[in-house]
């Protein structure tokens, strides 16, 4: 049966704990407990108070959104336990990272030919979901051999200044490669997730913003030296992942395992954090194509899996047809035939006077910038099923986060909360947040600011 990799094991487990716990929305918007809304609640309040979050405009024409979406605070409360100060710990960090690193400029100005040769180095977007609307990445990792990292190390010396802003060259900066890689997530967190989430056909929860992925990795073909030789790259990937995109990922299935690998899992699960390493499943030849098409409709499944899906690793996204009935082409990149698609690149959403969204294609090509409408999604009409707008990311919130707002300089990234050092009210208001969440006391309501 399937293998649930365990760090208190090589393989334990069985078929039905992925299948089961794919289906959990525990945690997520639509489905909180009430400490834990009590918890959702205080973390704003808080991280308002430190001008990290502006709630919502209160006025009558709603003109302003929260400058961060509730499903990304609460992917940060899922990351510690809904324990608010932990949470508003990296909450705080990751605010100063991305304006240390200038994380929303990366996307907006990155390189087109970049952001395609880094994306065919890590997981790719099929343009698929699994059954509960949650987007499906497939990641070949005999991809990334010696030849191949060796051209990439050299094309990232080659364009390091034209990538990288100034800042992340510094002591406390993110060396380029990483800021091409991360770019990668911030096209997850604002383009495919709210893509995925705006399109409710045959969603079990719609009223559930989408902020996680599953991703297939197939391993086959890559021998115990090309695993030794990804390990840093791998190891520093997922890393500042946890430290700055809590919660993005749902589940991995390892695929196409090597008859060695149960023996070197145990120091290759060393490479991730414990939340990561529960997260992963193994799967024997026999389980692949049972297992996947349990969670995954047969025609999102790629044709080598088992599926009906014609997707390769490195093909553009072969877009699920739900997506196509509620996509307004405006204009999209042939990926053959009469089929439509995304260009290759960073891609944001912007909003419309209306309520609708549209697809925008930005980074750089030949040194200028680009700015061009690919698509438009419309609000659902009156009647139908829809999610809660409000927890959509948008074009000011893009992933929830507008740019950057955070006050505190680099070097406080690192230093744990310390209430002492807060106005006196802010630190009592602070040092009751756990307090609420033990005992069930509904916190004070956060005022919107003008």
């Amino acid at each position: 049966m399937a293998s649930r990799v365990s760090t208190n094991s090589s393989v334990a487990g069985s078929t039905k704990a992925p299948v089961e716990r794919m289906r959990t929305v525990a945690g997520h918007l639509g489905h909180l407990t009430q400490k834990e809304e009590v918890a959702l609640v205080e973390f704003k309040k808080i991280c308002a108070e430190q001008e990290l979050y502006t709630p919502a405009s209160s006025e009558r024409d709603l003109t302003r959104k929260a400058s961060h979406d509730d499903g990304t605070m609460l992917r940060f409360l899922r990351a510690r336990k809904f324990h608010v100060l932990d949470a508003f710990k990296q909450f705080k960090d990751t605010e100063v990272w991305r304006k240390t690193n200038q994380i929303d400029a990366v996307y907006e100005n990155i390189d087109v030919d970049e952001y395609d040769e880094t994306r065919r180095l890590y997981p790719q977007w099929t343009g698929r979901r699994d059954r509960r609307g949650i987007p499906l990445y497939l990641f070949e990792v005999r991809h990334l051999n010696s030849k191949a990292m060796a051209a990439y190390e050299q094309s990232l010396k080659r364009a390091e200044k034209k990538t990288a802003p100034a800042t992340s060259r510094g002591p406390n900066g993110t060396p380029t490669k990483f800021l091409r890689l991360f770019a990668l997530y911030e096209n997850l967190t604002r383009f495919v997730m709210p893509l995925c989430s705006a399109v409710v056909q045959g969603r079990p929860n719609p009223e559930t913003p989408i902020t996680q992925s599953s991703n297939i990795v197939d391993i086959s073909g890559v021998g115990l030296k090309q695993f030794w030789n990804l390990r840093s790259h791998m190891q520093d990937a997922s890393t500042l992942a946890t430290a700055h995109y809590p919660e993005t990922l749902d589940r991995i299935f390892i695929i196409g395992a090597p008859s060695f690998f149960p023996t070197v899992w145990a120091w290759i699960k060393n490479w991730f954090d414990p939340i990561t390493v529960s997260k992963i499943f193994i799967l024997s030849a026999s389980e692949v194509k049972p297992v996947l098409t349990e969670l995954i409709p047969p025609a999102n499944i790629p044709k080598k899996y088992g599926g009906e899906l014609d997707f390769e690793f490195g093909m553009v996204p072969n877009i699920e047809p739900a997506m196509e009935e509620a996509l307004e082409w405006v204009a999209p990149q042939s990926a053959g035939g009469s089929k439509r698609t995304f260009p290759m690149g960073p891609v944001r959403w912007e909003d419309g006077t209306d309520g609708s969204m549209t697809a925008v294609a930005v980074g750089s090509v030949g040194g200028k910038h680009r700015h061009d409408p690919i698509a438009l999604v419309r609000p659902r009409a009156e009647g139908q099923q829809q999610v809660v707008t409000a927890d959509l990311p948008s074009a000011t919130t893009a992933n929830g986060y507008a740019a950057s707002t955070a006050t505190t300089p680099p070097g406080e990234a690192t230093k744990p909360l310390q209430t002492d050092t807060l106005p006196a009210g802010e630190a009592i208001e602070n040092e009751k947040a756990q307090a609420h969440l033990e005992q069930g006391v509904q916190p004070t309501p956060i005022q919107g600011k003008a």
